[in-house]
């Protein structure tokens, strides 16, 4: 799993407290003797004015059509980013949890219209068809299994379909007449925004511009923001950063230690945000605000149900309580679960390494937490105060049911097929074999480092410089084995690179042409890989021969496996002693785990 994505899941996790407490809080107020004060509080009129021109809204609508607005634009440049750099790229891994996302967004809503099927009640359909994220994590790590890496990402991907899903249907089903004037100036927003991507802008203060520009047109369109939001976040490309611009900032920070003055400090500052995509930057900065004051704010803004004089037991009674419930509870467990598992019966795709079927089950059911999106839509579906009261109700109590089936389900899955953990294989599934592996230093070495690396990848690069350091500092007490990985969906030179390590092997040459590869990461091509082989004293003919050969296909190959079967996703990959390393793999870091390695030899 990749760093970035880590992270994200960290932070909606550690909200899922701050979610419940402001839910906690809005329901104990709005039945406090101080109910009055909760709802005039977010009926207060708060006004933008500049010269003639005047904004102006309740606090509640600031919230829900401003602050979420910024919610959707954070999902939005985390759906961009890892359908561009992370989890996402390989396509083959997003069928499954597609396949899921989408019956648990159309079984939801007709289990929900079942129940009300006319009438002002039938528009809350949308109710039902939204996962939030935060809630979903936090119960997951309460009562899912252990170490449940690979499931997070199984079920963060399906909660990225029902967020653009959602998003849509609020912009489609749930606004207001249009206006064709601010409709167009949207749609310019929008282009002016790809504009900056293609043109290569990498200051963040142009894209906020044009994202406020945007929102505005957005509101003022009849639209509801939200879908300005996720649209903006879209459309903000991300990177994985290049060896140039890496190298550059690291010489522009060594300017700024020899010479430590502002001027060439805001240089080296700029170098570094230079080297990183706005995608990438923005996300970092506004995730965690997102997740502890936005999401929180709504909640305390939307949970806030006067449940006494009846009102409870009125909603009770209601169909529309229950529609949100069943659709809620029910639907996402056969929507999700069995359209999952499903769509691996008919050969679609397959599930996570690691992630068995009872857990997808619990995942499905864990998924009917709506909340967020849910509690949004009330408050654009329904007019009544009565009828948004009801929904919220059934909002709340599919929260408390789904939470308790996801436990049921896991703990049947871990009681009776032996699911207790969804992560990723932390042993090497090949053990390191001298006449197939490629070894530097002793091979009875008593420490074993092994590598899976991708030739174009500039962190396996900078490895290179780490593994020689540690080489030095363990003499002959340690041998380095490296295995290919090669990431062909972002680095389409890898794979062919790879082979050139293993056609050079042919002729006895591998690690010279290792270690040629890595000096020339941005030189990988065909032409390039033979001017190296000529440049080493090769056969180039023989070489070149070698490198078309199905058989050095294959090895690379055998390695990828090896690799998945491993539990490496990305590169670098170590592995010490045979168990893979999950910390940071510098210096200090790996020579920490190798002297712990040592000590238990």
């Amino acid at each position: 799993m990749s760093g970035p994505l880590r992270a994200f899941l960290g932070t909606e996790a550690a909200s899922a407290g701050m979610l419940l407490a402001a839910t906690a809080i809005a329901l104990v107020w709005a039945n406090s003797p101080l109910s009055e004060s909760y709802t005039s509080l977010w009926h207060t009129p708060l006004s933008v004015q500049v010269g003639s021109a005047e904004l102006a809204m309740d606090l509640g609508h600031w919230v829900n059509d401003g602050l979420m607005a910024l919610f959707f634009f954070v999902i939005g440049l985390e759906v961009r980013r890892e359908l561009s750099i992370g989890e996402l790229t390989q396509r083959r891994r997003v069928v499954v949890p597609l396949v899921g996302g989408v019956l648990g967004m159309v079984v939801p809503a007709l289990l929900y219209l079942a129940l009300n099927p006319a009438g002002e009640a039938a528009r809350g359909w949308g109710v039902v068809i939204g996962t939030d994220t935060a809630f979903l994590l936090g119960a997951l790590a309460l009562v899912g299994p252990a170490c449940p890496t690979q499931l997070r990402v199984f079920l963060l991907t399906l909660t990225v379909i029902d967020d653009i899903v959602a998003v849509t249907v609020i912009g489609v089903a749930y606004s207001d007449a249009l206006q064709p004037v601010w409709l167009a100036a949207a749609a310019g927003c929008l282009v002016l925004m790809w504009l900056l991507g293609r043109w290569g802008v990498w200051r963040g203060a142009a894209y906020v511009l044009v994202a406020l520009a945007l929102w505005l047109a957005t509101l003022e369109s009849g639209l509801h923001p939200a879908i300005a939001g996720m649209t903006a976040g879209l459309l903000m490309a991300a990177r994985t950063p290049e060896r140039h611009e890496v190298e550059g900032a690291a010489s522009l920070a060594r300017a700024f230690r020899q010479s430590p003055r502002a001027d060439v400090g805001r240089s080296a500052q700029l170098g570094f945000q230079r080297a990183i995509s706005v995608n990438e930057r923005m996300l970092m900065v506004l995730h965690p605000w997102t997740s502890f004051a936005v999401v929180p704010v709504f909640a305390l803004a939307n949970a806030g149900v006067d449940l006494r004089g009846g009102m409870l037991g009125e909603a009770l009674r209601s169909p529309l309580t229950w529609g949100v419930v069943v659709g809620l509870v029910l639907g996402k467990l056969v929507g999700v679960g069995l359209g999952s598992l499903l769509a691996v019966r008919l050969g679609l795709g397959r599930l996570p390494q690691g992630v068995g079927e009872g857990q997808v089950l619990g995942g499905a059911a864990l998924s009917g937490i709506g909340f967020t999106v849910s509690l949004l839509i009330v408050g654009l579906a329904f007019e009544s105060e009565r009828q948004q009261d009801a929904a919220t109700v059934g909002v709340l109590l599919a929260a408390c049911a789904a939470v308790l089936l996801g436990w049921l389900v896991f703990w049947a899955a871990a009681r009776f097929r032996g699911e207790r953990t969804a992560g990723l294989p932390m042993l090497l599934s090949e053990p390191v074999d001298p006449a197939r592996d490629h070894i530097r230093g002793r091979v009875e070495a008593p420490l074993t480092l092994v590598e899976y690396g991708d030739f174009e990848c500039p962190f396996c690069g900078r490895a290179t410089g780490v593994v020689r350091e540690l080489r030095e500092r363990f003499g002959v007490e340690l041998r380095y084995v490296f295995r290919h990985l090669p990431l062909a969906d972002v680095h389409p030179c890898a794979e062919l690179a790879a082979c050139a390590t293993e056609a050079a092997d042919a002729q006895g040459r591998f690690w010279e042409m290792h270690d040629v590869l890595f000096r020339h990461q941005s030189q990988l091509r065909p032409e390039d890989l033979l001017g190296y082989a000529a440049d080493l004293g090769l056969d180039v003919e023989a070489f070149a021969r070698a490198l078309d050969d199905e058989s050095v296909a294959r090895r690379v190959r055998e390695d990828v496996a090896s690799a998945e079967a491993s539990g490496a996703r990305g590169t670098p990959t170590f592995f010490v002693q045979g168990i893979r390393h999950t910390a940071p793999h510098d210096t200090e870091t790996l020579a920490r785990a190798l002297e712990g390695a040592r000590t238990s030899v």
